[in-house]
């Protein structure tokens, strides 16, 4: 069984500024406003959630090949 990863590091694509997050377990994050810049991230069109779209880590349904917010 592979153990979830909850910590990814999102990266801006407007500013490349990079923030580590904490992923929820519960519910997917559909935004997500930059630090950096304040640009508000959405995820990229077929992604799930932020995380999936910019972060180093996928969200914790995809890590465990679930469906995700669905």
């Amino acid at each position: 069984m592979v153990e979830l990863q909850l910590q990814s590091a999102v990266t801006c694509p407007e500013c490349g500024h990079q923030s580590t997050e904490t992923m929820p377990t519960t519910a997917c994050q559909f935004f997500y406003e930059c630090i950096g810049c304040g640009a508000m991230l959405r995820p990229k069109p077929g992604d799930c959630c932020v995380f999936c779209s910019y972060g180093t880590v996928p969200c914790p349904p995809i890590q465990q090949q679930k469906p995700c917010c669905g």
